[in-house]
């Protein structure tokens, strides 16, 4: 099994690759926290770190995958993710609906037999995959920030377990990750999980020539389309646009049929919504699976 531990600060098709998979590999990724491991004790402001988008959320990689080709599809299963003893969360003074009811501070969380210690109440860790993603085919885009590549998608659902299904856009998909959090909830309030150093194990495979306009995740029962935008209307739109086509693929009902199963069986959750940012708003418009019919994608 290959381990990965280079790491770079953007998604660009001009990286270099640090490794080259097969299909039906399995990789290992060793990841550093969202602050590149710099915040060492709670004496540590995130305000002392110069902390930009353009030198946070290291992502490990990236991987050239033999064979992909723009059109195809990335799949990549989360076999596992394993977290350091300690995590980080941060409040920063600008981030966040209350920034302004709250101090600039720094919080070590310690991890042990899979429990987060927070001011003595202890629940268990969920370890999730906040910077995922391929090389888009455009200009680059820094680790911080979402697109229909994947990116800083936040999504506390990519995590062991899932299955994550990327577009491809240039040769070898460039595969790349990091910024795990030990758990995070849904929109990440403050502008940090508990930020944590990581070992990622995934299995990456194709499909090939597959239209796919934005990643999505799979879990056990549901498909989820990952889309970002600067509001939420342009953002449930662009997520509900490629569902609705999704379906219609799969189930070879029209627009109308798709829309209205979609309004009685979808759900829209908020993965990251931490202003202010360019991209302000993340979120997973998710269905239920369709047994009577084929896959969305495949």
């Amino acid at each position: 099994m290959q381990i990965i531990r280079d790491y770079v600060y953007n998604f660009s098709k001009n990286n270099k690759p640090v490794a080259t998979a097969e299909p039906g590999e399995i990789l290992q990724f060793e990841t550093l926290d969202c602050f590149s491991n710099r915040l060492r004790t709670e004496d540590n402001l995130i305000t002392e770190l110069s902390y930009s988008y353009d030198v946070a959320n290291p992502a490990t990689g990236p991987v050239y995958i033999n064979g992909a080709e723009p059109g195809d599809v990335l799949v990549v299963d989360i076999l596992d993710v394993q977290v350091a003893d300690e995590g980080t969360i941060t409040t920063d003074g600008v981030c966040g609906p209350l920034f302004d009811h709250s101090e600039i501070r720094t919080k070590k969380i310690k991890i042990e037999n899979g429990f987060a210690d927070f001011n003595g109440v202890r629940f268990p860790v969920d370890p999730m995959i906040g910077v995922i993603g391929t090389a888009p085919d455009t200009e680059d885009v820094i680790d911080g920030y979402p697109g229909n590549h994947g990116g800083n998608m936040d999504s506390k659902l990519i995590k062991k377990g899932a299955r994550v299904y990327f577009p491809v856009r240039v040769d070898g998909a460039l595969l790349q990750m990091g910024d795990v959090h030990a758990t995070m909830g849904d929109a990440e309030l403050c502008g940090t999980g508990i930020e944590i150093p990581a070992t990622i194990q995934v299995k990456v495979s194709l499909i090939k020539n597959f239209k796919l306009n934005w990643p999505v995740t799979e879990t056990a029962d549901h498909w989820y389309v990952n889309a970002c935008a600067h509001n939420f209307d342009e953002a449930i739109r662009n997520a509900s646009l490629e569902m609705q086509r999704l379906i219609m693929n799969a189930t070879g009902w029209d627009e109308t049929d798709a829309y209205m199963y979609m309004s009685v069986q979808s759900d829209v959750g908020i993965n990251q919504a931490c202003v202010p940012c360019e991209v302000a708003m993340i979120l997973r418009f998710g269905t239920p699976k369709l047994p009577q019919f084929k896959p969305l994608i495949g």
